[in-house]
């Protein structure tokens, strides 16, 4: 990535493994932000290893770990019911970054053929304890034969965003759909707690992405944008851990509030703490 003509957008610390420090840079033409410089990728799983990177445990050692489990089983309702809600026939999906398998096995319950790709190997083990199918990567996947793709706070990880897309491209049906999951830096919550705002992850999270950006991206590859919907609980998830970042406590009813003024915001805006991105495959090559 080229960044002599982007401006310096913000500094940000890895607040939860290495301590480090690292520069966002925002491409204004797309509005999006990315971390500069990337890890190499042989250091990068390093900035997964910590037993406090939830997404790869089913831990519930604390209160906030039994709570994040807790609102799990929300959300995963939630994501099968955006799914169903489109009237797709259930066929082949695929969720990429499948983490533990939660979504896989909710998915594969009520009827869609699943399987799940996992880089993390202690995720993966997890996983396949729940009677799911797990690989490590696409490329064994045959083109255009993904029903529906769906990545939950995933894009926001890969090293070349555009490759992966293309990569979606390959492996979705002609008339296939996905559905992405990224944090908005253009969120009340982002601005509010700048540097210390806890979905910027670095880095872990190489992308920053907008609504801008995501159409931008997804364009050049012929997906057409269906719908932009909120993920309501993220604010508060976010805001509590942006607390613990920024003052050591997690704060829960100034989390609260903040995740509060951050959806209501996000009802005039439409700029929530993060959304799905609902997008059809055009069939144009």
């Amino acid at each position: 990535m080229d960044i002599s003509n982007h401006k310096l957008y913000l500094t940000v610390k890895d607040h939860s493994v290495s301590k480090e420090a690292f520069n966002l840079y925002r491409d204004e033409s797309i509005d999006l932000v990315f971390t500069y410089p990337q890890p190499d990728l042989d250091k990068l799983p390093s900035y997964y290893e910590s037993e406090d990177y939830i997404s790869h445990t089913d831990g519930s050692r604390s209160l906030f770990e039994k709570a994040y489990q807790f609102v799990k089983q929300i959300a995963l309702k939630n994501k099968l019911k955006y799914i169903n809600q489109q009237k797709l026939t259930k066929g082949i999906l695929l969720d990429i970054g499948a983490g533990t398998g939660d979504f896989l096995a909710v998915a594969q319950q009520d009827g869609w053929q699943t399987k799940g790709i996992e880089p993390n190997e202690k995720a993966r083990t997890i996983a396949q304890t729940k009677g799911v199918s797990i690989i490590e990567s696409t490329s064994a996947i045959a083109e255009s034969s993904i029903d529906i793709i769906t990545m939950w706070h995933v894009l926001e990880h890969v090293p070349d965003v555009e490759k992966q897309i293309k990569e979606l491209k390959r492996i979705l049906k002609p008339t296939g759909t996905i559905f992405i999951a990224v944090p908005n830096f253009n969120s009340f919550d982002a601005n509010y707690y700048g540097s210390f705002w806890a979905a910027y992850d670095v880095p872990r999270h190489l992308w920053h992405f907008s609504q801008k950006s995501i159409k931008h991206l997804f364009a050049r590859e012929n997906f057409h944008l269906l719908k932009t919907l909120p993920m309501p609980f993220d604010a508060f998830y976010v805001s509590l851990l942006s607390e613990k970042y920024k003052t050591g406590s997690m704060n829960f009813i100034k989390a609260f509030l903040i995740g509060l003024k951050s959806n209501w915001k996000g009802r005039a805006t439409g700029e929530y703490s993060s959304h799905i991105y609902i997008l059809k495959n055009d069939q144009k090559i």
